[in-house]
């Protein structure tokens, strides 16, 4: 079965893609109109810069971090790249975990819980998939193997 050339070819694969747009996407928004990016974090966007507030700069860092971190993901899941994949589930888990933290903690505005959820549930996504795909594999090569030996 051929697959169209430019799609993730795992379920595992789809997460990643999924998430790198949406990251990458939302990279781009926080460079056009940091305004916007802020606002749906629910920060407050800062009408004059005071001296010593470089907000736009950790806007325009994160924003960028974003971007790079959306491209390589979806580079990763057109590779089915699947170490990389696996690699990502306990990061992103405990990305989650600082950004609740920090949510509960008072340190971000409840609006931020947004972030954490969405690293979680991709990062859930993301392990289930590797998981199922994974059973799939052994399940595959033990009935091949009895087909063989008998």
């Amino acid at each position: 079965m051929t697959r169209p050339v430019g799609l993730p070819r795992s379920a595992s694969g789809w997460t990643m893609a999924v998430f790198g747009v949406l990251a990458a996407a939302l990279g781009t928004v926080g460079l056009v109109s940091p305004a916007a990016q802020l606002s749906m974090l629910g920060l407050a966007t800062p009408g004059e810069r005071g001296s010593g507030d470089h907000t736009s700069a950790f806007v325009t860092a994160s924003s960028m971090a974003a971007v790079n971190m959306g491209v390589y993901y979806v580079l990763a899941a057109l590779a089915d790249w699947r170490a990389f994949f696996r690699w990502t589930v306990p990061f992103r888990l405990l990305t989650c975990t600082v950004f609740t933290v920090a949510v509960i903690g008072g340190r971000a505005p409840e609006a931020f819980i947004g972030v954490g959820v969405w690293e979680g549930l991709g990062a859930v996504a993301t392990g289930v998939a590797l998981l199922h795909e994974r059973r799939a594999t052994t399940k595959a090569a033990r009935s091949r193997v009895r087909t063989e030996t008998t």
